[in-house]
């Protein structure tokens, strides 16, 4: 394989990435949030529905130990959709419960995001500051559980 083969395989992994991440932040994200960054785009492109929005079960799996034999978990409620924009790019999303317009959502952000033109803008706009909400979450919870730790070696047992 020559290098520039290798050098478009890096490049189509390292668009795979950033796809997953994207597509992670934002069905992750609260609907207001999410709505309230989408309105700050100024964007209304044409959306054709290709698909859905189905919503349904989806199997979850669990490993004993995190290493061990997998083992059904439950199932959780998750809605999917896949939509078809003006400029003919196509998003699709997949989410957990059945909030069937903010699945619609992230297919279209998805779809315009792979447009080079618009792509730097959804980041800017939309993915970066949801995934800084959802860091300060994380954070905020890491230190209320901080908060709440006990140290058991150092208690001291009632006997000398």
């Amino acid at each position: 394989m020559s290098l520039a083969g290798e050098n478009q395989d890096g490049a189509v992994r390292d668009e795979r990435a950033s796809r997953q991440r994207r597509l992670s932040v934002l069905a992750k994200a609260p609907a207001g949030e999410l709505l309230s960054c989408w309105k700050r785009t100024g964007l209304d492109p044409s959306v054709e529905l290709l698909r859905g929005p189905e919503s349904g079960l989806v199997a979850l799996q669990g490993r004993a130990g995190g290493t061990g034999q997998p083992f059904h978990v439950g199932e959780m409620s998750a809605t999917r959709v896949t939509v078809r924009i003006g400029s003919g790019q196509v998003g699709h999303a997949m989410i957990s419960g059945r909030d069937t317009r903010k699945a619609q959502l992230v297919a279209v952000i998805d779809a315009l995001a792979q447009d080079p033109a618009q792509a730097e803008m959804i980041e800017r706009v939309i993915v970066a500051p949801l995934e800084q909400l959802a860091s300060e979450a994380d954070a905020t919870l890491r230190q209320e559980t901080a908060a709440t730790r006990v140290n058991f070696f150092t208690m001291v047992r009632g006997e000398d």
